[in-house]
């Protein structure tokens, strides 16, 4: 069950519903989004209905959800919600291009690619200061370094950071410089890391695991939502099958299941999907055509040298057809592209 409080509900007012649920022997945890603030509430059911909480100052509507991901549902919540990172909205009416350097790497390098991705039309930039590998002997990023140098490319472009952290203790850390926090497919199930960005106070992106259904990814956001952070956009990035000729393999149908599941943004990773630079501009059309809410691609100045996915990154022509794409095509799905 969850209680949905009216926009603009007073903070004592919220505070009143949790005291009243949990002097009933209920847990409540509290969600707020930009939109507004929802209370998911733990125990008796029965209970619950006879607490007449509708009938509370501020509280708009009491739902009973039947789905077990019960904050980022849709039952409770139809609107689709939009999620601004440092004023860059992900949602339903606009389309996002977030795009940078897999890893930093330099800070020359990550300007470069900073540039080059807003050159494009990107208002968000993505950057790996953190690299989680399946090698041990690659490359696996320059930690807080790297964060610094994101953080001066901030400084220079007015783009806002989308960073992966890896471990919950680095969460302080990197929430300090980040403007979005990212949870990657590896982590997707990691339970202490979700509960930790999602007190964290930053947007999340979390990126859906290599082999997991749409229900396990949306109970994975919902440990973020439990922590009070509604603030959450679901990357669909590819998932493992058998063949064998792209990195992995992009689930296009994510984008309207999950819209359908969830009021959370859906968006699409071209870049680690095909994970073959001729796949990326052809996959983020069909992205936009399928509805997604933002696209996350590789840029890179010189991805013959770059020390992680070089082979999907892209720059030149790619980059300038791939900025065509999201120019032109959003307006088709009565969208407009945020500058």
């Amino acid at each position: 069950m969850v209680v949905v409080m009216r926009p603009g509900a007073a903070p004592e007012e919220i505070d009143a519903v949790v005291a009243r649920v949990e002097s009933a022997g209920g847990s409540a945890f509290v969600s707020r989004g930009v939109q507004r603030t929802i209370v998911g509430l733990v125990g008796d059911v029965v209970v619950f209905q006879g607490l007449n909480l509708r009938a509370m100052p501020g509280v708009g509507e009491v739902v009973r959800v039947s789905k077990p991901y019960k904050l980022v549902s849709r039952e409770n919540h139809p609107e689709a919600t939009t999620v601004e990172v440092a004023g860059v909205p992900i949602g339903p009416d606009t389309f996002t291009l977030i795009a940078g350097p897999c890893a930093v790497e330099t800070p020359e390098q990550t300007l470069q690619a900073a540039l080059m991705a807003k050159a494009a039309g990107a208002t968000l930039l993505r950057g790996g200061a953190y690299k989680p590998r399946t090698s041990p002997y690659a490359f696996q990023g320059l930690g807080e370094k790297g964060l610094r140098i994101l953080a001066e490319v901030r400084e220079e472009t007015g783009l806002p950071i989308v960073t992966e952290v890896v471990d919950a203790a680095d969460v302080p850390l990197v929430a300090e410089w980040a403007d979005m926090l990212q949870v990657g497919t590896r982590n997707m199930q990691n339970f202490a890391l979700l509960q930790a960005v999602g007190a964290a106070g930053k947007p999340v992106m979390l990126k859906r695991g290599m082999t997991a259904t749409y229900e396990e990814w949306l109970m994975a956001a919902e440990y973020v939502a439990q922590r009070g952070n509604l603030d959450i956009v679901l990357c669909e990035r590819g998932v493992r099958t058998f063949e064998t000729g792209t990195r992995n393999t992009l689930d296009i149908a994510a984008v309207p299941m999950v819209h359908n599941l969830s009021h959370l943004p859906v968006i699409i990773d071209p870049s680690h999907s095909g994970g073959r630079r001729d796949l990326v501009v052809p996959l983020s059309r069909a992205a936009i055509a399928a509805g997604a809410d933002a696209i996350i691609v590789d840029v890179h100045p010189d991805p013959t040298a770059a020390l992680c996915d070089g082979p999907q990154a892209l720059y030149g022509d790619d980059l300038d057809e791939l900025a065509a794409a999201c120019r032109d095509l959003p307006p088709l799905m009565g969208r407009r592209l945020v500058s």
